[in-house]
């Protein structure tokens, strides 16, 4: 059959881009605009093979061959095929089992059945040697694609480029119209300065109860038998350090006593932000705590068309899926007053909407790669998206983080 065929191996296809554009081949470092880059693999097929393409298989791992959101995104793509093995870790690293024989066997069985002419194959991994002479003997021209190396050098076996009918390299010109680096931005908090309401705390005397209990416990005994001896063998002992209250103990300090004249002020919880310390009371305000989450907020219709919009439209860029969250949520809201309260609370988002927030981003692969947590750069690019989209809706800027 007179058409074109493109295997890709999406590990070694956007390791090897993340190597050359970000300088180490973690996936994590990268994004990809899926469609731009199926687009630019079929125009070079048809262009090098003077083929129209008939379909391009994409090879990849997932845990537990469960399809990630990308994975959703591009199998509804017209003209492509995707197929999963297995991510598994060892030594703390990820590893894909099952994509190079997926694809060996993919191989041989089009050529067998004469199911095209050309065939491109996008890998550097050696072990598709067989499957690569195998397709050549039924008659198959095999072309060999390489994503330009990040040292100048090969990134591929070097059999397998020996025994291709004919050679590419993708050029970093050709990865950057469909793959970028990320650019973090987010600033952690500052180090937080000396506190002189816990100084006080620290320095304030204990109530008779604690001073009691610390007199009946035993002393500390050294750890080592030298450890109480000095250099002329007289023993030398350290003044003893006033130990640190426990909260029991400030909480004794906060009860009336008989000899109390005079409460010290109550301990205040400090949340770190993007605009440094913030002063926020022990429990969660009313107005937070009533505020709707997004699921409250969803039919059953609008839930089946969220779906449909992440799998064919979201990118899954955390900045894109903070602002299509706090979108939705907007739209969504009845009561208004809401809004206003929510923006009032910046930049500390309410613990339930926060958490349905970060759920909403693990469904785009955030967790992938990153022993089952998002990265912290990540939650602040989601955090600071949702806050730029309340901003567009309420007309109040929020400072950026780091500002």
């Amino acid at each position: 059959m007179d058409r074109c065929i493109v295997l890709v191996d999406a590990g070694y296809l956007l390791g090897a881009a993340a190597s050359l554009l970000a300088g180490e081949p973690s996936r994590s470092r990268i994004t990809v605009d899926h469609t731009a880059l199926i687009q630019g693999l079929r125009e070079r097929a048809e262009s090098d093979t003077q083929q129209p393409l008939l379909r391009i298989y994409w090879f990849d791992g997932a845990p537990d061959r469960v399809p990630q959101p990308e994975h959703r995104r591009l199998r509804v793509m017209p003209r492509v095929t995707v197929r999963l093995g297995a991510l598994t870790r060892s030594d703390g690293r990820w590893a894909q089992k099952g994509v190079d024989a997926a694809m060996h066997a993919e191989l041989t069985e089009l050529a067998r059945n004469r199911a095209c002419s050309d065939i491109v194959l996008v890998t550097g991994d050696g072990d598709l040697l067989p499957g690569m002479m195998a397709a050549k003997e039924h008659g198959v021209a095999v072309h060999l694609w390489a994503v330009q190396a990040a040292d100048g050098d090969y990134n591929q076996s070097e059999d397998l480029v020996a025994e291709a009918d004919e050679r590419r390299v993708l050029d970093r010109t050709w990865i950057t119209k469909a793959v970028r680096a990320k650019e973090h931005t987010g600033v952690c908090a500052p180090q937080p300065a000396p506190r002189p309401e816990i100084a006080a705390i620290l320095s304030a005397p204990l109530p008779e109860s604690a001073l009691a209990a610390a007199a009946e416990r035993p002393a500390p005994q050294p750890q080592h038998p030298a450890a109480g001896a000095g250099q002329n063998g007289a023993e030398e002992r350290a003044p003893a350090a006033k130990g640190v209250p426990t909260p029991k103990d400030l909480a004794a300090l906060r009860a009336p006593g008989p000899q109390s004249t005079q409460q010290p002020p109550a301990a205040t919880l400090r949340w770190s932000s993007d605009k440094g310390w913030v002063d926020r009371p022990t429990a969660e305000p009313p107005e937070a705590a009533s505020m709707p989450t997004l699921a409250q907020l969803t039919t059953a219709e609008q839930r089946w068309a969220d779906r449909e919009e992440d799998i064919t439209t979201v990118g899954g860029d955390p900045y894109e899926v903070g602002q299509v969250f706090a979108r939705r949520w907007v739209e969504r809201l009845g009561d208004q007053s809401h809004l206003q309260k929510l923006s009032g609370m910046y930049p500390r988002i309410p613990h339930r909407v926060d958490g349905e927030l970060l759920r909403y981003a693990a469904r785009f692969g955030l967790l992938a790669h990153k022993d089952d947590q998002i990265d912290e750069r990540d939650r602040y690019a989601i955090r600071a998206g949702f806050w730029k989209e309340i901003g567009v809706r309420t007309g109040v800027e929020h400072a950026p983080v780091g500002e």
